[in-house]
């Protein structure tokens, strides 16, 4: 196993984030064109989908040479990315791709769930390490974020399904992972009270 190694937070936040900047400005370059592949006609929205897996799988590679370490979270996304680009390639249907953040969504929905109804958080095995929190503060954030995560895979389908591919991506780039930051950002406030203080634990 590799040794977990800590990089620069901006080169961090570049490769997480960068490959989802370059889709929406490549798809911003190609939106209006078509291309012939192999005898088939493919939207410049499908192309931009195929060039966006390598650029994800090559950031996320870059990543772990750096760091030696991946979250099952960008593991999930990156075979979501993949499986459902693959679809939307094969099938030439661009709603396979679109599809594919309303399942993200759902499936973090479905198992933050689960863990509740067992009494559990599944967050706090996720984040307890770098985030110290009471065992009520998790059940509360993880029951908002659970109810965050349905909202957001609703909406996904709402705006897919009737509003433009090119709001969409607007949309999926930057409106709901703001929104999910925001959301996030507010309910750390909002909890501050359940944070355990290390140094306060160790006197």
């Amino acid at each position: 196993m590799a040794a977990k190694k800590d990089i620069n937070p901006i080169i961090k936040q570049v490769l997480e984030l960068g490959p989802t900047v370059a889709f929406f400005l490549i798809y911003l370059r190609l939106k209006e064109k078509t291309f012939e592949i192999a005898g088939a006609e493919y939207s410049g929205f499908i192309v931009a989908t195929l060039v966006f897996i390598p650029i994800l799988l090559a950031a996320m590679g870059v990543l772990w040479a750096l760091t030696g370490k991946l979250s099952r979270m960008q593991i999930f996304t990156a075979f979501m990315v993949i499986f459902f680009g693959g679809l939307t390639a094969w099938f030439n249907d661009e709603r396979f791709f679109k599809m594919k953040t309303t399942l993200v969504y759902g499936v973090f929905a479905v198992l933050l769930g689960i863990g509740l109804m067992r009494g559990r958080s599944y967050l706090a095995y996720v984040l307890g390490d770098v985030l110290p929190m009471r065992d009520e503060g998790w059940m509360i954030l993880t029951r908002r974020l659970c109810g965050a995560f349905t909202g957001l895979a609703v909406a996904n389908e709402l705006v897919w399904r009737n509003m433009s591919t090119d709001l969409w991506v607007k949309i999926e780039t930057f409106g709901f992972p703001i929104l999910l930051m925001g959301f996030i950002m507010l309910q750390f406030g909002l909890l501050q009270a359940h944070m355990i203080d290390p140094d306060q634990d160790q006197g």
